[in-house]
Formats: C-alpha cells, structure tokens, sequence
C-alpha cells in the first residue's frame, strides 16, 4: 500500500529540501502526486525538483511554482541560490503558472481522505488553498510540517524557526485549520539529525543524491554540515516511531516585531482531551540515518 502525497517546497535555500526529495523519490511506498514550489524564484526552484525527478526517471511528476512572495511582510528569501547548479542537470524549464493553488485544491478533492501534505517550506501556498477553499483541510489525512521550535533547542539561534517566520500570517493561518491531524517536526528535534561534510561526500553515493551533491557546494560555502530537518519530516510519514510526539495546541505569535511567527505550543490537558496537534519532542538519530541510508543508496 502506498501513501499519496503532495510536497510544498522552498528547494534551492536551505539544502535538506532536495534530500527530502531524494528520499520521496526512492520511497516505494511513496506515491507522490506533485510538488508545490514557494519562495523567492519559484520557478527556479520548480527547475531543481525536476533536475531530481528526471535523475531519478520520475518525470510523470507533475511540478507547480507557487507562491513568491509571502501574505503580508517584505520577502526575506528571494533568491534560491543553489540553483547556480542547474546547468549541470537536465530540467524542465517551462511550468504551468498561476496553477499551484488550483492543482493542490483539486488533488485533495480527487482524493478525499487519503492525501499528505508534506510542508517543508514557508506556508504561504497553504495558506492560500485553506483561505480561498477552507473544506480543503478537512479533506486531507494529515499535514506535516517542518516548522517551528517547541522544546528547549541548544543549538537553535533562539525562539524562532525560518519557514514559520518567513510568513507569519501564512503560518498562522495554517494552524488554525482543522485537518484531521497536524504533525509538526520542530527545530528542537531536527537540529539533532546532522551530518559533517566529509560523511556526506562518503555517504551520498545514490544516483539520486547526485545532483544534491552539486546543489550543496553552495550550500557548503557556508556551512561545514546538513542538518535533516526536511528529510526527518519526511521519514517519520513512514516511521512515526523516529520521534516521539506530544499532543496539543501550537499558537503563532502575530503582530510582535521580535517574535511574529514564534509557535508556542500548549498541551493537552490530558490524555484523553482533545488536541488538534501533534508535535515532535524526541528523535532516535540513529534510527532515523537507518531508515534514510537503508532506502536512499
């Protein structure tokens, strides 16, 4: 049996984008519909999805640029730089536009019940779809988001977390719909999940991973490690038991100039109230490199 879902995308920042990617694309029990693209240079990044989907002969994919510029507030991601790569890798280069929010809508009405929406970027593509069609999230099996912070996180450079501050509002907006769960993967837990650049240059032996590699020497340039935020939201759609999860309620913080888009999560009562969300407090690192390496390869 496999499971349907949808990836909304800002591929082309941060580099573990395209490693989620990699990993959708060698789950057999995936069955990915389509990507979402959101951001700065949307189409940009709908090109590294396809350079991916082509490497990995998936080019039934269907790809949407979405969303460039957030609800509300001033673009803080314009660019996608690592797509300084794309000339190395074959890609699409001509998209349908305007169509995102119509292709997410009309996708999870085909299939009601059945789809994940994995985000793993800034909101604001599902902002959009649960603004201009509300019925949409309750049409959904589950969302996954990579966003937020909700423990206490050392090595996090305080309260706040990219995706949820890069659109606030967006942030918000998705939080307060219902669907019928909401799993999130904060950087409390994701910043556990790292790699140095040496293991990666051993370990990324996959074809797939091919065009990653070439993505990530922008990504290298400033930094001497991948932290798998992305994938490990991706992998616990498959093996919930990578994390643990508490239930409760995550509040966005709006309207505050140090802290707009800060998730404050409250939990449940008890363990029988009820929650519309579930959030990550624990992850085995160990089994979460298993399960990537062990299909990724």
């Amino acid at each position: 049996m496999t499971t349907k879902i949808i990836l909304d995308t800002d591929i082309g920042s941060d580099i573990d984008d395209a490693v989620c990617l990699a990993y959708l694309l060698s789950q057999p029990q995936c069955e990915l519909l389509g990507i979402t693209t959101v951001t700065g240079e949307v189409e940009k990044r709908a090109m590294m999805a396809s350079a991916m989907c082509a490497v990995a002969g998936r080019l039934d994919i269907p790809i949407y640029p979405g969303a460039d510029m957030p609800l509300f507030i001033k673009q803080l991601q314009p660019t996608a730089r690592q797509a300084a790569a794309l000339p190395k890798w074959p890609h699409q280069t001509e998209f349908p536009q305007g169509q995102a929010i119509k292709f997410l809508r009309e996708t999870i009405r085909k299939y009601p019940g059945e789809v994940t929406l994995l985000t793993i970027g800034p909101l604001t593509n599902i902002a959009m779809l649960f603004k201009s069609d509300p019925e949409t999230a309750g049409l959904l099996k589950q969302v996954v988001s990579m966003a937020g912070v909700f423990g206490a996180c050392a090595d996090c450079y305080g309260p706040l977390e990219w995706n949820a501050i890069l659109d606030p509002e967006a942030t918000a907006l998705v939080y307060r719909a219902r669907p019928p769960r909401h799993l999130s993967i904060g950087l409390d837990v994701t910043t556990k999940v790292t790699m140095d650049v040496n293991n990666v240059k051993r370990r990324f032996q996959a074809k797939v991973l091919r065009p990653v590699l070439d993505f990530a020497e922008v990504w290298f340039q400033e930094t001497d490690r991948i932290t798998f935020h992305d994938p490990l939201a991706a992998t616990v759609i498959f093996d919930e038991s990578i994390c643990t999860f508490e239930r409760g309620t995550v509040n966005v913080v709006l309207g505050e100039p140090d802290s707009s888009g800060k998730t404050v999560f409250v939990p449940a009562a008890n363990a029988n109230a009820p929650a519309p969300h579930e959030v990550a407090f624990g992850v085995n690192p160990q089994q979460f490199f298993d399960h990537y390496f062990g299909l990724v390869k």
